[in-house]
């Protein structure tokens, strides 16, 4: 109430969560915690916290929220696999070749969402370290085939592991929500395509 004794007007807008990322140590100790109290001092320079940051309204910008998850679950992934030159999109290449073995460049940049300026390199590189060969299409001498070496199945087999215990702790996150969360971003990426 205010000294009149009206209510005080209510906030404009929802108020925004702060772009906090919470070690599993601090989340417990944190969990009492109002969001919008000072964090403790000796926490943040610690590291365990990320000071809150006011982000406006990134808060309410789906886009946001789809390229943070991405970027922190890709770190999270990296640091388990233990190699920080990891490209993204590598194990979806790999397993679209695998599956799909003859499969042209513009056809799998497609089916994995690169176009041809991100595709290309990758596609190079890949072959560079014999991870897949390519061979000039019988139907269109402009395109190429690709399919998996050896080697490229063994790097496969190698990052399968990791990408499912990955998965894994990404489904104890989702939990139950996983088909609705796959649902939602095949909607989003089918609109886009």
């Amino acid at each position: 109430m205010s000294d009149g004794g009206l209510p005080e007007p209510a906030p404009q807008g929802p108020r925004q969560h702060s772009n906090r990322r919470l070690t599993r140590s601090s989340k417990a100790a944190d969990a009492g915690r109002n969001p919008r109290q000072p964090l403790d001092a000796a926490k943040r320079r610690k590291g365990d916290i990320a000071p809150e940051v006011d982000i406006g309204p990134l808060g309410n910008y789906i886009a946001f929220h789809l390229r943070l998850a991405q970027e922190l679950a890709l770190r999270a992934f990296t640091k388990r696999l233990g190699k920080a030159d990891f490209r993204p999109g590598l194990f979806a290449l790999l397993m679209v070749i695998k599956l799909n073995p003859g499969i042209s460049q513009s056809a799998l940049g497609r089916a994995i969402g690169r176009d041809k300026s991100t595709i290309s390199p990758l596609i190079r590189e890949l072959q560079a370290k014999s991870l897949i060969a390519r061979r000039p299409s019988s139907g269109d001498q402009r395109s190429v085939m690709l399919s998996l070496t050896k080697a490229g199945q063994s790097e496969l087999n190698a990052l399968l592991r990791h990408v499912e215990a990955h998965d894994r702790r990404l489904d104890d996150i989702v939990g139950d929500d996983k088909a609705r969360l796959i649902a939602l971003l095949r909607k989003i990426a089918d609109a886009f395509a």
